[in-house]
């Protein structure tokens, strides 16, 4: 099976935009993880994507602006929200990479609602703020509803200096083209696309989670293997596409 390249640039691959929205302020976190530790949790039809055989765990904390459908205006209020997800990489049968969400805390109800009901996305409601003070972004979450309910996270991180190169494994954990999800019995590939991301190194300066766990992973151990940085990007999703099964 051939499956596609890690591409930092490609062309939209699809006509129209069901949904606009820009992220801003975003924190990665990566750690490496074993591929058979994440393989039950993925969604029938695809598996870990791996690098020299390794997988990996991500933490991600942002800022989702504009949120709006189609060529609509982002929606007022409800479409700015702070947003700390728990992610997972993917590949499915017909070569397309991805990722698959875990957990998505975010601070709006009315969106974690929709997502919930529409796509079956894991949102959930959380009390959540990002400070900035100069080069530190301070990431704080609680968990509200569903559960487990109280469940915290911070992250803190000093913004470095500009990659012009990212590596491999840079672009291997940011260059996503898309995410998978199953949803009403099927399991479908939801298409993004934005400019390349514009990417720094971070310093971790605190980190205290419960995100990861919660959402059925193992603990890190150790620090991350990657701490990355992005001011942010805008970006258009297509429409899903069901997953054929093979033959």
């Amino acid at each position: 099976m051939h499956i596609e390249p890690v591409d930092h640039a490609p062309r939209q691959a699809f006509p129209r935009a069901i949904l606009r929205q820009r992220w801003e302020d975003l924190t990665f976190l990566h750690w490496a993880v074993a591929p058979e530790v994440v393989a039950p949790l993925l969604p029938a039809g695809t598996r870990p994507d791996t690098v020299d055989g390794v997988s990996f765990v991500g933490l991600i904390g942002f800022r989702m602006v504009g949120l709006g459908f189609g060529r609509g205006p982002g929606v007022p209020y409800f479409g700015t929200f702070a947003e700390t997800n728990v992610r997972l990489y993917s590949v499915d049968d017909t070569g397309r990479r991805a990722v698959v969400f875990r957990s998505l805390d975010a601070s709006r109800l009315v969106p974690v609602l929709v997502a919930r009901v529409t796509l079956r996305l894991p949102y959930l409601w959380s009390s959540m703020r990002l400070d900035r003070d100069g080069d530190r972004r301070d990431y704080r979450c609680r968990r509200r509803w569903p559960g487990p309910a109280g469940a915290t996270s911070r992250m803190v991180v000093r913004v470095g200096e500009r990659i012009d190169e990212p590596s491999p494994l840079e672009h291997f954990v940011t260059a996503r083209w898309g995410l998978h999800t199953r949803a009403h019995g099927r399991t479908l590939h939801l298409p993004n696309w934005h400019p390349r991301w514009p990417l720094h190194r971070a310093e971790l300066l605190h980190l205290d989670d419960e995100l990861v766990t919660a959402a059925g992973l193992p603990a890190p151990v150790g620090p991350p293997v990657s701490v990355l940085y992005s001011p942010g990007v805008g970006v258009r999703f297509g429409p899903p596409v069901a997953l054929r099964r093979p033959g």
